[in-house]
């Protein structure tokens, strides 16, 4: 058995037996289960900032996450998890059953870095050139680790079966690659146990530390990465009249495309639809015969995600014809409309609550920014929330994907805190049912 295991957590919950599974009424219950979780998350404090720090300093790209997928997958095994690796590449699922009969839920962390160059001068600063935690999935994995830690000594007394699921590739894979949610989706990690609920959570560092914001319905955008080719006829460019100009054509594709927002989607309906790339043509005398855009597509209503690409193509086939050219769109689709369900939502809340106390767990605005724990919500219903990190006191407060990032490590205890009692507070509300 584990030396933290055996000495920390379990002797934590021990020190009044049988108080969380023997009390008479289910607000003693509560209090006791919440009790034990707090005592249990911060005696792991200088374990989880430890490997929080461990798995900073060695970062790895999506769908390579080879060391952290083992590391994860040899502390579950230590915790007495069943656990399978090698899902969608390097995920890792640990399942942990508990004493007694109840539903199956789910908790999900990802485990990638980004290619960024580490900048901030700190002791855990990233040893991989390029490569860093800028998305605070280091501290996701460490959060989700330590829930299960706090979890398996109290494995007797849930009611229920708790999946971990650690996941690859959030980020997106690498082009020619699949990866992330939608591949451990496809591999079945919903399935054999199937759970009836997943939570998530995400650092954000404009959020104090020691609070949890949340929102119910959709809270982040659906994100389409789409690539426009625009096709011509090259000629000589003092003889405009002989060729079919792409890059005239795409220019007024590129105005017109913009118009969706202004003109076609209604005001209050939140939309993003920007080109970052625009290239063609060869010289400065020649008609281009050929230009490429890339932009993004992003909305909270999928229904409108669905409308706009067809606007797109309808416009895109007049301007062409009426040039001459011809095009070609494609989309590629990276993460849904993330929805918390709320039903989930109004049910788990006042949990939180009771755990940080009201004032610490405040609604937030819905972002056009896109996570792939989307994928998950089309398939079971889903309760993503953020974990506060942010401390400007302490000069944390550079925004997530920057080479500035890092977070208040405070967060580590809360994040395990809160998770731990939301899982329990779940299973135990729907035993039996």
């Amino acid at each position: 058995m584990n030396r933290f295991l055996a000495g920390g957590v379990l002797a934590v919950l021990s020190v009044n037996p049988g108080v969380y599974a023997g009390a008479d009424n289910t607000g003693a219950r509560t209090l006791a289960r919440e009790q034990s979780v707090e005592r249990a998350a911060e005696a792991m404090k200088p374990q989880l900032v430890a490997r929080r720090r461990d798995i900073h300093m060695h970062p790895e790209l999506s769908n390579r996450e080879v060391r952290t997928g083992k590391l994860v997958a040899d502390r579950l095994r230590e915790l007495g998890l069943e656990v399978q690796t090698g899902v969608a590449g390097n995920g890792v699922v640990g399942i942990l059953k508990g004493g007694r009969p109840g539903p199956v839920v789910a908790v999900r962390a990802d485990m990638d870095a980004l290619p960024l160059q580490e900048d901030i001068d700190v002791p855990y600063k990233s040893q991989n050139a390029g490569v860093k935690h800028a998305c605070g999935h280091d501290a996701h994995t460490t959060i989700e680790l330590g829930v299960a830690e706090v979890l398996a000594g109290m494995r007797a007394d849930i009611p229920g079966t708790v999946k971990f699921i650690f996941q690859p590739a959030e980020e997106g894979p690498p082009p020619g690659e699949e990866g992330g949610a939608a591949l451990m989706i496809k591999q079945g990690v919903l399935e054999n146990p199937r759970p009836s609920a997943i939570f998530g959570l995400h650092v954000l560092p404009f959020v104090p530390v020691g609070k949890i914001a949340y929102k119910s319905g959709p809270v982040m955008a659906s994100a389409d990465k789409f690539t426009i080719h625009i096709f011509g006829k090259g000629s000589h460019g003092a003889l405009p009249e002989n060729g079919i100009d792409a890059v005239v054509g795409a220019s007024e594709c590129l105005q017109a495309l913009q118009t969706i927002r202004s003109r076609r989607v209604g005001t209050l309906e939140p939309l993003v639809l920007s080109i970052g790339v625009i290239k063609g043509g060869a010289r400065h005398n020649i008609i281009a015969d050929e230009v490429t855009m890339e932009g993004t597509l992003r909305t909270l209503n999928e229904q409108v995600r669905t409308d706009v690409k067809n606007t797109m193509r309808s416009m895109l086939t007049g301007i062409t014809s009426a040039y001459g050219a011809t095009f070609d769109l494609a989309f590629d689709e990276s993460a849904a409309v993330t929805f918390n369900d709320p039903a989930l939502v109004d049910e788990t809340v006042p949990e939180m609550e009771r755990v940080l106390g009201k004032q610490s767990v405040v609604t937030t605005a819905p972002a056009l920014v896109s996570e792939d724990f989307s994928y998950y919500q089309r398939v079971i219903p889903g309760f993503f929330y953020f974990l506060g990190v942010g401390n400007p006191s302490r000069g944390i407060n550079a925004q997530l994907h920057t080479a500035e990032f890092d977070l208040d490590e405070d967060a580590l205890v809360i994040g395990v805190k809160v998770m731990s009692n939301v899982i329990l507070d779940y299973l135990e509300r729907h035993a039996g049912t």
